[in-house]
C-alpha cells in the first residue's frame, strides 16, 4: 500500500512539472505562430548551390 502512495506523489510531482514546462514555453513565446510551420513543411528545400532566379530557360 505504500508503494502507491509514492506512485501518486511521484505522478503528482510529474504533472506539475510538465504543466511548468508548458507555462514557461506559453510565457516564452513558443506557441505564437502556429500556423507558419506547418505550411513551411509543404514547401522543397532549395539546394545550398542553386539560388532561383527565374530564369528557367538560359543558353
Amino acid at each position: 500500500m505504500n508503494i502507491l502512495y509514492f506512485l501518486v506523489g511521484c505522478s503528482v510531482v510529474m504533472a506539475l512539472l510538465f504543466l511548468a514546462a508548458f507555462f514557461w514555453a506559453y510565457k516564452s513565446g513558443q506557441h505564437d505562430d502556429v500556423h507558419t510551420p506547418g505550411i513551411r513543411v509543404l514547401f522543397d528545400d532549395e539546394p545550398d548551390g542553386e539560388k532561383d532566379d527565374g530564369n528557367h530557360f538560359s543558353n
